[in-house]
Parts: C-alpha cells; sequence; structure tokens
C-alpha cells in the first residue's frame, strides 16, 4: 500500500511516497531555512507564499524519485496541524483537492504522532512500549507509546520549547540560525563544568519541563560578564555554549529515564529536530545503558520536518479508517492526542 505524504506545517514543505507504513520510496524537502535566516526566525507570510511556490513541483519529485505515478498511490496523508496555520493551509487544501479528485483516503495527521513514527521507519525500530520524546522548536513532550497509534502523553513544557530556548540563547550570543547546529558546534570548543547553569524542574516529580529560566540566566550571565557593553570573547561565549547545552541536556535526559523507569520501558525513543544534537543523544545513550535500556533516534534525514513520517503515521490511520472529509480544517494547537492524560 503506498501512500503520499505532505507535510508543510513551518518552514518545509515535503512530500513523501511510503510503503506499508515503513518503507521509504522517496522523501523530498524543500527547506526555506536560507531565507527565514535573515529575519532571525520564521516569518509566517513568508512561508506560506514559499510553500505555494514549492508545494507541486515537491510532490512531482516525489512521485519521480518513487517510480510511481498517482495512479498507484493507494491514499494520501497530509499534516492537519499543530503549526503555522497559512503553512499548513496549502499542504492540507493541496492534499484534500488530490484526495477528492482522485477519490483516495485522505488521512489528517497530528505532527507530533508523526514525528514518534519516524522511529518506526527505522531498520532497527523498537518495540511496544516505549517512551518517547518529540523535542523540537516547537515542542518538548514526553509520552508513553503502549502501541501503534497509542500516545499517552506525560509531560510537556510549561513554557519554551527546548528547540526555541536554542535558538534564543543562539540569538542572544551572536549566533547563526536556526540556533541548534550553532550552538552544539561552539559548545564542543568549551568546558561545560566551567559555568553552570541552572537545571528547571529536574527534581520535581513530574515530566514536564521549563526552558525559559535557563535562557534569562543566559541572558543575565551574557550581560553581566560584557566589558561596559563589549562583547565577551570567544573563549568564554564556548564555555557559556558547553554550559547551556549541557543544562537542557541533563534536563532532558533526566526526565526521559524517570519516565521509563516509572512506565517499566526499556526502550526510549527521541525525535524532532533537537534529536539530531548528537551531544544530547550520546549523553542519554550514556545514561541509558547504566539502567539497561535502549535509546532510539532517527537517521538526521528524518529528525526535522519530512513527509516520510507522516506517511508512515498516515498509513496507520487510513488502515483504521481514520479518515478525513472534505470539511475537516487545520488546527494550530495540538488537540487531545489519542490516549492523553492532559
Amino acid at each position: 500500500m503506498l501512500i503520499l505524504g505532505i507535510e508543510s506545517s513551518c518552514d518545509e514543505t515535503a512530500a513523501a511516497v511510503v510503503e506499508d507504513g515503513l518503507r521509504i520510496r522517496s522523501s523530498i524537502v524543500s527547506s526555506q531555512v536560507s531565507t527565514h535566516a535573515i529575519y532571525g526566525g520564521v516569518v509566517p507570510e513568508l512561508a506560506s507564499r514559499m510553500h505555494l511556490e514549492a508545494i507541486d513541483p515537491v510532490v512531482d519529485q516525489a512521485l519521480d524519485q518513487a517510480g510511481v505515478s498517482l495512479d498507484d498511490i493507494d491514499g494520501i496523508a497530509a499534516t492537519q496541524g499543530p503549526g503555522l496555520i497559512g503553512a499548513l493551509l496549502v499542504g492540507f487544501s493541496y492534499a484534500k483537492a488530490l484526495a477528492w479528485a482522485r477519490d483516495l483516503p485522505l488521512a489528517g495527521v497530528n505532527h507530533l504522532e508523526a514525528h514518534i513514527c519516524s522511529l518506526q521507519l527505522l531498520e532497527n525500530s523498537p518495540d511496544f512500549p516505549f517512551i518517547a520524546l518529540v523535542v523540537s522548536g516547537g515542542h518538548t513532550n514526553i509520552y508513553h507509546v503502549k502501541g501503534p497509534g497509542q500516545f499517552t502523553l506525560m509531560g510537556q513544557t510549561r513554557d519554551d520549547a527546548a528547540g526555541e530556548a536554542f535558538d534564543k540563547v543562539a540569538k542572544m550570543m551572536g549566533l547563526s540560525y536556526p540556533g541548534g547546529p550553532a550552538i552544539e558546534a561552539l559548545a564542543k570548543q568549551g568546558d561545560p563544568e566551567t559555568i553552570k547553569f541552572p537545571r528547571s524542574m529536574i527534581k520535581k516529580n513530574n515530566f514536564d519541563f521549563s526552558f525559559s529560566g535557563l535562557k534569562s540566566a543566559v541572558h543575565r550571565y551574557l550581560h553581566e560578564n560584557s566589558d561596559t557593553g563589549a562583547e565577551i570573547n570567544e573563549d568564554k561565549l564556548a564555555h557559556v555554549a558547553a554550559g547551556f547545552q549541557m543544562a537542557a541536556i541533563d534536563v532532558l535526559s533526566t526526565k526521559l529515564i524517570a519516565a521509563a523507569k516509572e512506565k517499566n520501558c526499556t526502550a526510549i525513543g527521541v525525535a524532532g529536530g533537537v534529536s539530531a544534537n548528537r551531544t544530547f543523544v550520546d549523553d542519554l545513550r550514556k545514561r541509558a545503558e547504566r539502567h539497561q535500556m535502549k535509546v532510539f533516534s532517527p537517521p538526521l534525514s528524518l529528525c526535522g520536518d519530512n513527509a516520510a513520517m507522516i506517511a508512515a503515521r498516515g498509513w496507520e490511520m487510513i488502515q483504521n479508517k481514520q479518515v478525513c472529509s472534505l470539511g475537516d480544517d487545520v488546527y494550530s494547537r495540538v488537540k487531545s492526542v489519542v490516549g492523553a492524560t492532559g
């Protein structure tokens, strides 16, 4: 069964063809990062216009790369939310029109659930049940994944997402956008023990996160240690980057291990843009090994927003007849996730 996936929740226009929810036949991503980098973040109106320009050629490329035509497609999956409304409307409306014209089932996919489903595209995927972290610029959520399509929300950020904190701290430090890769690269030149930043909520008896205090602590340090407005030297900036990154990683890893222990899970999956941070994944793996746990993370091509994960989740939904009607609309915020506790 071939599913055409379409993703346009933020600043990537993506299309993919996935077979039986497991095998990627093609995956095309058209990124807008270089355009938005000028502004230090995503400009929603600009993103929507660029999706309009890219959507048709990206879908054509995905079909060509897979060696199929629309006649071979058995269903369509498109991101319905959460995300930027204007951006979502481009991909979802395109998918609805295509599904109606071809008389194909359409799955409206929750973007966060799709990130978790990116783990099933791995050659060695985690067995159920497992703990999953979706960590990106917009979300930092922990789920207990009991089976296909069974996601129970255990905790989430109460303010800034981890990826958002990386972007904002990078901007304070004069680094490039997106901030995650820039901070990780600079942190390799610094010592994470030189500057101790706070680990917010690390000792709380829950699985929620807060990164606004960490971000504010970095801002205070930069302000207090600049010499009469002069820029902090590069060596000290490297220590700041390393200290900030390790503080964020410490909280993420600690909460994930605790969640796995509570649910008696031996597998932990991490997905989303911040899962591309190899320092984080390596730290989590070392900690997990001490508790006889195994960590799963997607390759870089599946860490960021992509349509293969949308198609994988869409395949599950179509199999279960969870399909959309022409009257369905997109949503900017997370709807209640299947089985969520809050």
